[in-house]
């Protein structure tokens, strides 16, 4: 499916991926008007009692009893475009995550303070976690899936064994969890809260490691960088904070005292994949990608809302952003400069790049999840089922499947 936003962008050469960077049916509900019954001679017409007048008062009237949809008056037609679906959740569903190796196995969070592991092929449930005291509203697999951990507003953080599911580990010490991470190379977990600090704990033990204090509010975004041994994290203060886990201490700072950095709360941040450069997205409108020695490499700006969701690509040298006006921007980082915005018609809450590949996926308030090529700007797919906004999504490792969290309170499985 083409988009109308490609804006004659000039392909980006498969030569320009630079080789630091590489590492790592349609179902729609149809409705069957049946064969229309043609119109019969005047002499049959006469025969049943019916003329002219008659026929045209009869199509009158169906038109009336159809609305523009096409279907009998009051009736909506639905788009559903999944191929499965996980419909336990009786509240909106804020987080779901695919096991790194088992790409059938989901867990998923929400609204009705519960957290689930179910399967992507099946929708079967696997098992139910054990219930919070408020919204779970951060679910994870640890990166070799061997251990799973739900993080709620109640400011706990439960910790399973996947074979089993047996609690390993109940984590308290935050008030409300923003969210949680997992280190790249250990069962070592790390959780930012909504009172400013971040807490950091062993894994299976429970065992607490540490706390870091530096931002001035609640702690939105942040994870391990790729090689384990920073952490990154923004606030609602505008702070940027690169942290030695060891130690906590403070190995660099962006605030907004530098007029150069963000002016308000950062919402989203990605990382380079070797470390050295971060992308920040923020309610003032605006994208910053910045150096790890503190320099601001530049800034992104086109939106006219919030940035809620960035992206840097493994294969190429290209960022996206994501906006609550519903624009998806690509951008060049070697000349900061933009070179596409694509559109949701709502807000977009998520975007991901596929592993080391030109296409992202982005999902959106408007319900759809659109995958789309950077190169071209063109959507290639565009999957609909949910009835409300999609709040968070996974992505699996070949890119060909899409499992989301909605507000409906469903989780929907797309695939290619």
């Amino acid at each position: 499916m083409s988009s109308s936003n490609n804006n004659n962008i000039a392909p980006v050469d498969d030569h320009d991926i630079e080789e630091t960077y590489i590492e790592e049916n349609e179902v729609e509900d149809v409705v069957d008007d049946g064969d229309h019954m043609e119109a019969g001679s005047d002499e049959e017409d006469n025969d049943n009692g019916m003329n002219d007048d008659d026929d045209d008062g009869d199509h009158e009237m169906q038109e009336d009893d159809e609305d523009e949809s096409g279907g009998p008056q009051g009736e909506v037609l639905l788009e559903d475009d999944s191929v499965q679906g996980f419909f336990a959740h009786k509240e909106p569903v804020f987080s779901v995550d695919l096991h790194p190796q088992q790409q059938n196995l989901v867990a998923s969070g929400g609204g009705d303070d519960l957290a689930y592991l179910w399967r992507l092929d099946t929708g079967d449930t696997v098992g139910q976690l054990e219930k919070h005291d408020d919204s779970v509203v951060a679910v994870k697999f640890s990166n070799d899936g061997s251990l799973v951990a739900s993080g709620g507003m109640d400011g706990k953080v439960n910790v399973y064994r996947t074979d089993d599911l047996q609690k390993c580990a109940t984590l308290e010490g935050p008030d409300e969890i923003q969210w949680i991470n997992w280190h790249p190379k250990g069962n070592v977990l790390l959780a930012g809260a909504n009172d400013a600090s971040m807490w950091m704990w062993s894994l299976p033990t429970g065992d607490f490691m540490n706390v870091f204090n530096g931002h001035g509010a609640p702690v939105t975004c942040g994870r391990f960088t790729n090689s384990g041994k920073h952490i990154v994290s923004g606030a609602e203060d505008g702070s940027l904070i690169i942290w030695d886990p060891k130690t906590a201490a403070i190995v660099r700072q962006f605030s907004s005292a530098d007029e150069r950095f963000h002016q308000e709360g950062i919402t989203a941040l990605d990382i380079s994949r070797d470390d050295q450069v971060v992308l920040t997205g923020s309610l003032d409108s605006t994208a910053k990608l910045v150096h790890v020695n503190g320099t601001v490499l530049g800034s992104l700006e086109n939106a006219s809302e919030s940035v809620e969701a960035v992206g840097l690509c493994e294969a190429l040298p290209l960022a996206a952003t994501g906006s609550v006006d519903g624009s998806l921007s690509i951008w060049d980082i070697n000349t900061m400069r933009l070179r596409t915005t694509l559109n949701h018609d709502e807000s977009v809450t998520r975007l991901l790049w596929h592993d080391k590949s030109p296409l992202l996926t982005s999902v959106s308030i408007d319900c759809t999840v659109r995958t789309w090529d950077s190169r071209t700007g063109e959507c290639v797919h565009v999957w609909k089922g949910h009835q409300e906004g999609i709040m968070d999504f996974a992505l699996s490792r070949d890119g060909k499947t899409v499992v989301t969290a909605s507000d409906d309170g469903c989780c929907l499985v797309f695939s290619q």
